[in-house]
């Protein structure tokens, strides 16, 4: 399939750069989420949702003041209503920087990195910076709920259709999570595939399981940023199905290192950061 830039020529995605090894703060790009969100038509004064952005970077490595290199996990929590997001690949040479430059403790990391990235972002970013060896206990998780994977469904429709969508005739208000791990969209500029995990969880009206799976397979080829893919499920099912409260969490197989995690609620929330056998 061939792929265009996307409209992002001011951007080093699709594009090939020069490693730094060096500090260098100005690697960072920022896109405006208004930008991203223009074909989905949102206020941004008024946003239909709450949620988070959770970047795992696991290939973080600087120098201790005598020269060691040290290394971490940071996991990096970027709020919704933030003015923009990070380019994906800025922030993989940002963080290649740090690799030969010494800092006198992780905290001083930590510091440099929510700074840094709070500025790029234009909102309070958070980085939890952890050990191996926190990691290592935290071990792998899973989504809670139903896995609709094993459903038989007939599938024919590979570009997002909210159509697909709908609840089950005359049935009572549940409240339930559901999840499949058959994400996959491609990255708008490289064409690159996206590949995921995603948990619906809501109270109201029953949602049609093979519809909703059919729906979430139908973004296969579809051309998206992750927190654009995830914006528009949510406001798709919130559209189609009526739920009273829902929350849409997807979890993205890291690529250069780095996963993207976004969830998008209609309440305040604060997802876990889990980590999927796959990531």
């Amino acid at each position: 399939m061939a792929m265009d830039n996307g409209g992002f020529d001011d951007t080093p995605l699709g594009k090939r750069v020069e490693t730094v090894a060096r500090y260098t703060p100005s690697l960072l790009c920022p896109i405006e989420r208004q930008r991203l969100r223009q074909g989905l038509l949102l206020d941004p004064r008024k946003l239909p949702f709450d949620g988070w952005d959770l970047w795992t970077a696991w290939e973080l490595s600087w120098l201790d003041r005598d020269g060691k290199p040290e290394v971490g996990v940071a996991q990096i929590r970027v709020p919704c209503q933030s003015r923009a997001v990070f380019e994906s690949k800025s922030l993989k040479l940002y963080l290649n920087s740090f690799s030969q430059t010494a800092f006198a403790s992780a905290y001083d990391v930590t510091r440099t990195l929510e700074s840094d990235l709070s500025v790029t972002a234009g909102a309070p970013v958070a980085v939890d910076l952890q050990s191996l060896a926190h990691v290592q206990h935290a071990g792998i998780g899973n989504f809670t709920g139903e896995c609709l994977d094993a459903l038989a469904v007939k599938v024919e429709i590979y570009r997002p259709d909210s159509g697909l969508l709908g609840v089950v005739d005359n049935s009572r208000i549940v409240t339930e999570s559901v999840y499949t791990n058959l994400l996959r969209s491609l990255c708008p500029v490289t064409g690159q595939p996206d590949i995921g995990s995603i948990q619906i969880s809501y109270s109201g009206m029953r949602i049609d399981h093979a519809a909703l799976l059919r729906y979430l397979v139908s973004f296969r080829e579809h051309q998206g940023f992750h927190e654009l893919c995830v914006e528009r499920i949510f406001l798709d099912i919130l559209d189609r199905c009526r739920p009273r409260e829902l929350s849409v969490y997807a979890r993205y197989n890291r690529r250069g290192g780095i996963d993207i995690n976004p969830c998008r609620s209609t309440a305040p929330t604060q997802p876990l950061p889990l980590r999927l056998c796959r990531q």
